[in-house]
């Protein structure tokens, strides 16, 4: 991969992975429902199992819904209805003074979210077509790194914009009304899968 080609490829992995998405919204609620530190596993486990994704992806997998587009449905459908089970789970805890109540996900789930996750298959599916020619390992291997690089301060970022919430979410009902609007937003990144 020239260097023009990594630029792109930078720039493709800061946008796609800075923008809102079902990963980034749970990780402002995580953020500021538990805080930051309480949120690292997600992090990490959203930028490491998001590579794993894309080396798989590369190596294989696009094939697979080439040669089956069944295969492509039947994951859009169990996304969408692991999504909705999310958002009603955002949705229903959190109370002010029960932190306990919030559950962030732990770093083998977010890892294994990032399969049922509409946005991050889009940005897999768009990388690897995109920006690796042949699938070689060593490009394979450079995307996702590059992924991988970038993600870590966007998930750090929008754990921390959620902790900085944490400031304006001093009363129950503000509490209620920010997890409900975090599900809502969640459910709405569903849409274009729909």
């Amino acid at each position: 991969m020239d260097f023009e080609q990594l630029v792109a490829l930078t720039l493709f992995a800061f946008v796609s992975t800075f923008t809102p998405g079902p990963n980034n919204i749970m990780l402002m609620t995580s953020g500021a429902n538990v805080g930051f530190a309480r949120t690292i596993p997600h992090m990490l486990g959203i930028a490491v199992g998001f590579s794993v994704m894309l080396l798989l992806v590369g190596f294989g997998l696009i094939g697979v819904f080439n040669a089956y587009p069944v295969v492509h449905q039947i994951l859009k459908y169990l996304s969408l209805i692991y999504l909705v089970y999310l958002a009603l789970k955002i949705a229903t805890s959190g109370k002010a003074g029960k932190v306990d109540d919030f559950k962030p996900l732990t770093f083998l789930g977010a890892a294994s979210f990032q399969w049922v996750n509409p946005k991050g298959w889009s940005m897999a599916l768009t990388a690897i077509t995109v920006y690796s020619s042949g699938n070689s390992l060593a490009q394979l291997l450079l995307i996702s790194l590059v992924f991988m690089l970038v993600n870590l301060p966007s998930v750090s970022f929008w754990a921390a914009a959620g902790r900085e919430l944490q400031r304006w979410l001093t009363t129950p009902m503000r509490i209620k009304g920010f997890n409900i609007s975090m599900a809502a937003l969640l459910l709405a990144s569903t849409v274009p899968m729909l």
